[in-house]
This record gives structure tokens, C-alpha cells and sequence, in this order.
């Protein structure tokens, strides 16, 4: 399987998943871990993928999304942003809204 085909996968299987430097336990990156660090303020899982085991992966993260940095956070399979714009969305109360349109795994 393709990287890319891997990445699209994994979005489609996991409605909120968070590609971070490091991991949910031990962020590697000040960005990452503010990000971890709101989303853990809301009762939702999400997966993480620690971008640093594999440099390809944050090329063809890249490529998907058109977006350069890391975090990205993604949402029911689109780009809700990186570091700056899930804050934002955090601190005004419209993170909620975006991650409780999440679909649950079961579904």
C-alpha cells in the first residue's frame, strides 16, 4: 500500500485524528502539545500520528492537504488546521461544535 493510500485511509477509519510531532503521551513539539492539550478538554477519542517515525509521511500529509506544518488536525476526513487554528477554534467555543460533528467509529 501507498503512503498516500495509507494516509486517506486512515482519515476515512478515524473521524478525529491528529497527525503531531511525537505522541499523545510525550508531544515532541510546543505545538503539538497545545494541541493535545485541548483535545483533551473535550470527551472525544482521537488517533494520533507521530509524524517523526517516518519523514515521507509528513511529504505526503502534505500533499493531501495542502497544508505545510504539523499539527494537522482533521476532522471526519477534512483539514480543520494546525496549531494556530484549533486554538483559535478552542478558545471560541467552536472547537465543541466541530469535533461533536465527529462521526463515531461505530457508525
Amino acid at each position: 500500500m501507498e503512503l498516500k493510500e495509507k494516509i486517506q485511509n486512515e482519515l476515512l477509519e478515524n473521524p478525529v485524528i491528529l497527525y503531531m510531532k511525537g505522541t499523545r503521551d510525550m508531544p515532541m513539539c510546543g505545538f503539538s502539545f497545545a494541541v493535545v492539550e485541548a483535545l483533551n478538554q473535550y470527551e472525544v477519542e482521537y488517533k494520533t500520528v507521530n509524524v517523526l517515525e517516518d519523514p515521507e509521511i509528513r511529504v505526503s500529509l502534505s500533499e493531501i492537504s495542502n497544508w505545510p506544518t504539523i499539527p494537522q488536525l482533521f476532522v471526519n476526513s477534512q483539514l480543520v488546521g494546525g496549531c494556530d487554528i484549533t486554538l483559535e477554534l478552542h478558545q471560541n467555543g467552536e472547537l465543541e461544535k466541530v469535533l461533536s460533528n465527529a462521526k463515531s467509529s461505530t457508525e
